[in-house]
């Protein structure tokens, strides 16, 4: 116990104070949850389009976790590398760069959702003139991912009756209802701000040794960094069913603090 408090006292003031936050946000979650109120759903990031989406989410997403799991990852991450970041850069700098970071992951998954969405929209209208099983199935599969058993059997009794008017105008329903539940999704995590931390120690210490768990080998961090960009573009286009990771908002966080990075070394005299 005495070792927990001396490592938490001894952390730079930023990181510290974050770690708090986020484990105080999680607790409050559980707390209110237990009255009926949702904070995941108040302060997680909706979709611009979405009836819940409110401006301040883009901030307050980034100190919510959906479990305990999510938030040991993050802020274990977030204790690794972000206390080395915050020695080097100072508070102040290593704070504008968490919330940028952060940021900047959020509006590349807002942008990605909305080329999804726009998709969607131009499919639904295409589907809602021309009614067809065929067209319900592909409309609900890529605003779902994985649908409940029952809209599979509506699709299949669908297709043994393909003339329907009845079955048309319940399939178009259920379809924009399958829409407007996909762009209700939550988005909560500080995994944007924790992929720029990332992204900023393996260009800061490209060859630094970090010592993977699986498989239990070493690795600089520069290819460290490199690999799990690789991996998370990847995850991104593949799109898997029942994924509910928020790939390109990694991507986005590791853009940003790449562009970041890059701003601060050319302009380095003019921050302070």
């Amino acid at each position: 116990m005495s070792n927990f408090r001396s490592t938490m006292l001894n952390l730079p003031p930023v990181v510290k104070n974050l770690l708090i936050i986020n484990a105080l946000m999680l607790l409050g979650t559980w707390v209110l949850g237990q009255t009926g109120v949702d904070l995941s759903k108040i302060l997680g990031l909706h979709f611009f389009k979405s009836e819940y989406f409110m401006p301040f989410q883009f901030v307050t997403h980034m100190f919510m976790h959906a479990n305990i799991t999510h938030l040991f990852f993050n802020m274990f991450a977030l204790f690794m590398f972000g206390r080395v970041l915050e020695s080097v850069w100072g508070p102040k700098r290593f704070l504008i760069y968490y919330m940028l970071t952060g940021l900047g992951a959020a509006a590349l998954h807002t942008f990605v959702l909305w080329l999804d969405y726009s998709s969607l929209m131009k499919a639904f209208t295409a589907f809602s003139n021309t009614p067809t099983p065929e067209l319900f199935s592909s409309i609900i599969k890529d605003a779902l991912g994985k649908p409940a058993a029952w809209v599979y059997e509506f699709a299949d009794k669908w297709a043994d009756n393909p003339d329907s008017l009845a079955y048309a105008n319940q399939g178009i329903e259920i379809a924009h209802r399958a829409i407007t539940e996909s762009i209700n999704v939550t988005t909560v995590g500080a995994s944007g701000a924790v992929f720029g931390i990332l992204l900023a120690f393996g260009m800061l210490f490209p060859n630094t040794e970090l010592m993977l768990l699986f498989p239990p080998i070493p690795i600089k961090a520069k290819y460290f960094v490199i690999g799990y960009g690789v991996i998370e573009l990847y995850m991104g286009f593949q799109q898997s069913a029942g994924d509910n990771v928020a790939h390109f908002a990694h991507l986005g966080g590791m853009l940003f603090g790449f562009i970041l990075i890059k701003y601060w070394n050319k302009h380095s005299n003019r921050f302070y």
